[in-house]
């Protein structure tokens, strides 16, 4: 289902009032990335993440304009949102293929951050990501879609095959697919369910180019050699979740984040 620009809670935050002058309550509009990733639509704390998400650089390897319209896949609760929704809004389009929230409750947080930006979300589209009974896009319609660290969970449920053809549909011929995601040891098993959240580069690439897509870059912008990838909790045990709680955090918060595969694909 799709929810039309989320126009219901635009008017309802409109409604209740009175929007002071840009000067005083809403953040300048970025035109570069630089100052997309440091303007103050950012939600506090986010920055945090940037040495080791390396956004500009990521999106620059991409290559993003603000001219385009780009769909970001399960944007969780609104990281990279925060960064492309400002970046796109004066010449671009913005759209979020969002899990519901009954299924992922940190998507409340991205729906939260447009209802407190209405400048920004009145010209985003949220719809269901559940292909193939919904789209995420018209077919035809992308210049880019963007996967931030999901293929993981795709594979938990036999879903990655379905997933990579909606995307191959809703983009334009020549349109880029970039994809990050947690890398797994290349001499590792293959782990079909990707129950440790690390994913095999190998896989990933061939689970596009089944989908039609042509791998034409790779980068090492994500990369992190401190990562072993052998924790009791996955990628999990990692920054920022800590999912073993206070056990072995001061080590793991040394190791940082992920080591993670960036891949640029195009749609012949």
């Amino acid at each position: 289902m799709k929810i039309a620009l989320l126009s219901a809670m635009v008017l309802a935050c409109s409604a209740c009032a009175t929007k002071a002058p840009e000067s005083e309550s809403t953040p300048k509009l970025p035109t570069t990335l630089q100052e997309a990733v440091s303007s103050s639509y950012r939600t506090a704390g986010n920055s945090e993440r940037d040495s080791f998400r390396h956004p500009v650089e990521t999106l620059e390897f991409f290559g993003l304009k603000p001219s385009m319209t780009v769909v970001e896949i399960s944007p969780g609760a609104g990281w990279y949102a925060e960064i492309l929704a400002p970046y796109l809004n004066a010449n671009g389009k913005y759209v979020a293929a969002a899990v519901p929230v009954s299924v992922y409750a940190s998507g409340q947080k991205f729906l939260d951050w447009l209802k407190a930006n209405p400048d920004v979300a009145t010209k985003v589209t949220v719809n269901d990501f559940n292909p193939p009974e919904v789209k995420i896009a018209e077919d035809n319609s992308a210049d880019m879609v963007l996967t931030f660290r999901n293929v993981h969970n795709w594979m938990k449920n036999d879903k990655e095959k379905q997933n990579f053809e909606a995307f191959f549909k809703a983009l334009k011929s020549g349109g880029t697919l970039g994809v990050v995601e947690h890398r797994a040891n290349p001499k590792s098993k293959f782990d079909k369910k990707a129950e440790s959240g690390y994913v095999g580069e190998k896989e990933v690439i061939q689970m596009a180019e089944k989908a039609g897509f042509k791998l034409v870059a790779k980068s090492e912008i994500n990369a992190n050699p401190k990562d072993t990838k052998k924790y009791p909790k996955g990628v999990w045990s990692l920054p920022p979740t800590y999912k073993e709680g206070e056990a072995n955090k001061t080590k793991y918060t040394e190791i940082g984040e992920s080591d993670r595969m960036t891949l640029k694909f195009v749609k012949p």
